[in-house]
């Protein structure tokens, strides 16, 4: 079995970076990380959200090439079910994947108003009405799923699910988003993870910024 590589960009300001981290992490799978510099055009250019695919994370093991995030996290699953990315329930899997991909594919004014910055610190953020609405969007999705599986992740276990939601905690986080105490809890739970800790001690020594990323409020 060939080794596995995931390929990533920077860990301050990439959160599809993260997303395929904390999945192949939770997979259990053992991968060596090939760092890409944010300075790299096209990296910069998914960074800005100014690309219309994005190719990193992307994942390389026997002998495969998998880029996109749900498209890593699926082959995880099938590689390392015992890991249980994917919950073994169906209705607990179906509500995985169905979660997952609303974060895949929407919340674009709060990617755009929040750019992800685990080496910011901005309390005195405003936060605007349709950013905002994705927030509660996505705070109303955490508190469905609580309150349905019991936590303290979304589905009861870990799943894709958090991963593909973490680097929104970091962003209510590093902005200082008031949530309700449900999410706050929630949020509470995934800054624990040693995963995500790791990473975030990773990112504060990342040397460069990005000016276009930094706001100033």
């Amino acid at each position: 079995m060939s080794e596995a590589i995931l390929t990533i960009s920077s860990k301050n300001y990439s959160s599809w970076s993260l997303r395929g981290w904390l999945m192949t992490r939770f997979s259990g799978l053992p991968f060596v990380e090939k760092v890409i510099s944010p300075d790299d055009p096209a990296m910069r250019a998914e960074l800005l959200l100014l690309s219309s695919s994005f190719l990193i994370p992307n994942l390389t093991h026997n002998g495969l090439k998998i880029w996109d995030t749900l498209a890593i996290g699926e082959y995880l699953h099938e590689i390392k079910p015992e890991a249980q990315l994917l919950p073994a329930d169906l209705e607990r899997r179906t509500r995985c994947r169905s979660i997952s991909g609303e974060m895949h594919s929407g919340f674009g004014p709060m990617r755009a108003a929040l750019p992800m910055n685990l080496k910011g610190d901005f309390p005195n953020f405003k936060v605007w009405a349709r950013a905002q609405a994705d927030i509660d969007r996505v705070t109303a999705i955490w508190r469905e799923h609580l309150d349905l599986y019991g936590g303290p992740f979304l589905l009861g276990e870990r799943s894709i699910a958090d991963a593909m939601y973490a680097p929104v905690v970091t962003r209510l986080l590093t902005y200082h988003v008031k949530v309700d105490a449900q999410s706050a809890a929630y949020c509470k739970t995934i800054r624990a993870m040693p995963e995500l800790e790791e990473w975030i001690e990773a990112a504060k020594t990342e040397p460069d910024d990005l000016e276009e990323l930094e706001v100033e409020f």
